[in-house]
Parts: structure tokens; sequence; C-alpha cells
């Protein structure tokens, strides 16, 4: 978690930076001298800057995917270590086992290096400790769900045992970080957007986790899916659990970092408004829209009566029906007590809102 921390505030301007940087180079290629390039703030300037950026944040994705398997394909495990498949028994590690160690003890390898002869020593203390993990059942299942970690745990005797001592030294503190983490951003303005799928994401990594850590078999996401893949179109050596959960976890914080990159590319929608209009007020505006319907239609038909001795004269025409209409709306509408009583109660609320020096003058 406190990695994720990190590497997040390593990414909180470098993909602006970069962005900025590539769109330089964008213009210098698509746009001809002496031609204008879109100024910062225009629409135009914002949507390519928009697309960069997505494409800056997709390629740190992926990239970081790739480092994060690079790293566990160099560590290796026992399996490729012996050079054998997740599916060989028990007889065929063993035999392996003996045909290494025939030409990798050290007491077989004359060498008057000392620096030579650690490292031949090494080698076969690791062979042999991949061939005592491996020939053990529970040693067997607790390595594929934990890693090289399980050597350290020597007080454990069943699968049980190691599972407690996994959730205690891993996946308890990574979640319980991860969790208090998304708490506190929620009460802050802080990676709002997106936070939805920051939730299904760790909740999805969770599932992921418990299911490959509590079954005696390989998930089906490693067996049917990721491995065939791996192995048919590349030279990748089979993923075990462990390394598996390590690719997920990466993942998921990964996307947490990109997420909280993405949220300043869609500017968040302002919240509804909270104030609600209540019965009486809505009362007063059907009412006021009703006067002001009958006021229309009434000066209408005055206005008509009015102009019959203009006929024929539409200059005077004009101007009389212009006056009588602006009479008939002052001293109807405005006169009625509902609509006056509703006009006081508007101006309070925006008087209310107002700076104090804006007040006097909303009174004048």
């Amino acid at each position: 978690m406190s990695a994720a921390i990190i590497s997040y505030a390593g990414w909180a301007f470098l993909p602006g930076l970069v962005t900025g940087w590539l769109q330089s180079i964008y213009y210098g290629i698509t746009i001809r001298a002496g031609e204008p390039k879109p100024q910062p703030g225009s629409p135009r300037y914002q949507k390519h800057r928009q697309r960069i950026h997505m494409t800056v944040i997709l390629a740190y994705l992926l990239y970081t995917l790739y480092e994060a398997d690079y790293w566990v394909q160099q560590n290796g495990d026992f399996y490729q270590d012996l050079g054998l498949l997740p599916d060989a028994g028990e007889k065929a590690i063993k035999s392996r086992f003996r045909r290494l160690a025939a030409l990798y003890h050290p007491d077989k390898i004359s060498t008057e290096d000392p620096i030579a002869h650690a490292a031949a020593e090494n080698h076969f203390v690791n062979l042999k400790s991949a061939q005592d993990t491996l020939s053990d059942p529970i040693k067997r299942l607790a390595y594929e769900r934990f890693g090289p970690d399980v050597l350290k745990w020597q007080h454990c005797k069943t699968y049980r045992d190691y599972l407690l001592s996994g959730m205690q030294a891993s996946a308890l503190p990574l979640y319980l970080g991860a969790v208090s983490f998304l708490v506190i951003l929620s009460f802050t303005s802080y990676l709002q957007w997106g936070r939805f799928w920051r939730y299904f994401a760790l909740t999805a990594l969770f599932t992921l986790e418990y299911h490959t850590l509590t079954r005696p078999y390989f998930t089906p996401l490693l067996m049917k899916i990721l491995n065939p893949i791996l192995t048919t179109l590349t030279h990748h050596a089979p993923l075990l659990p462990f390394q598996l959960i390590i690719l997920a976890r990466k993942a998921t914080f990964t996307l947490f970092i990109a997420l909280g990159q993405l949220g300043n590319l869609f500017p968040q929608k302002p919240p509804p408004s909270t104030t609600a209009s209540s019965p009486h007020d809505l009362q007063q505006l059907a009412r006021l829209e009703n006067i002001a319907k009958t006021t229309e239609a009434e000066a209408s038909r005055l206005i008509a009566m009015e102009t019959t001795p203009f006929i024929g004269d539409e200059a005077g025409t004009k101007e009389l029906r212009g006056r009588i209409k602006d009479w008939l709306v002052n001293n109807t509408i405005r006169n009625d007590p509902e609509v006056r009583d509703a006009m006081g109660r508007a101006f309070t609320k925006r008087r209310l809102g107002a700076p104090v020096g804006a007040r006097a003058s909303s009174t004048a």
C-alpha cells in the first residue's frame, strides 16, 4: 500500500509534463511551418491534450504490467529452477534433482575462485530447497500460493497454518490499508472521480485472491486463460498462483493511479441543488402563471376595442397598444397581494445570500 502511495506521488505531475512534451512534438510534425498552432485553452488544443494524456496513461498501465511481469520472471520459481512444469509429479521432481545435483554439486565443481565456489553452493542450496518444498504436498501447496516466503514459516505444519500466516503477513495489512485509504479519501475532495471503480477493483482483487488461496487447485483464470495464452503465443513460463496475485495487485493499484490521473480530464458535474420548493411556493407560481395568462388575454381584448378609432394609423396604433399593455400589467399583476408576497419572499432569499456590501444595493 505504501509503495502504491509513493508511486502515486511520483506520478502526480509526470504525466502532465510528458503530455505537454508529446503535444509539442505532435504539433511540430502535423502543422506546417508558418501555420498557426492551437492556442492553450482553445477547444482544439484541449481535445488534443486530452487524447495525448489518455495515451500516456494507457502506456503507463501497460509498462507497469510489463515491468511487474519481468520482475516475476527474473526472480523465477522452484519449477523453473528445476526445469519442470507445475504439473510435475513427486517422482519427476526427485529424479530431476538427482540429475542436477550430479552436475552442480559444489564438490564436483573444480574452481579456485572463492566467488564462483560460493555461487555454486548457493545454487545447489536453492535446488535442494526446491526439491524439499515440492516433494512435500503441504509445502508445495503453500509455496504455489504464497511463494518463497513459506520457507520462513518454520512453525507451520498444516496448510491452515500456512494460510493464517500468509494472511497475517501480507493480505490483511494490504486490504486494511487500502480500505482505510479509500475511506479517508471519500471524506475529501481528492480522487472522487472513479470512486466506484476503485472499490470495484479492490473487491475483484480480494475475490480473486481469496479464491486462489483457499482452493486446492489452480484458479480457472490461470489454467484456462492466462497460461495457455502466454505459453502458446510467447516463451513465457507458466504462472503460479502467487505470481498471478503479484500481477493482480500491481494492476489494481496501477489502475488506482490511472483513475486519479483520468479524473483531471473529465470535470465533475456540479451537485444538484438541495433547495426544494415548498408546496406554498408552487401554488403561488401556478397562480402567478394563471394571472399572467388571464391578463394577457384581457389586455388583447381591450387593446382591440380601444384601437378601433385608430384603424389605418399604424404608428399611433402601435404606440397605443404598448402603453395600454404596460398599464394593465403594472396595475393588475403587481398590485395582486399574493404576487407581492411571492416577490417579497424571493427578494428576502436573495438578500440572505448576498455579501454585506451588496445588501444595501439590493434593498434600494
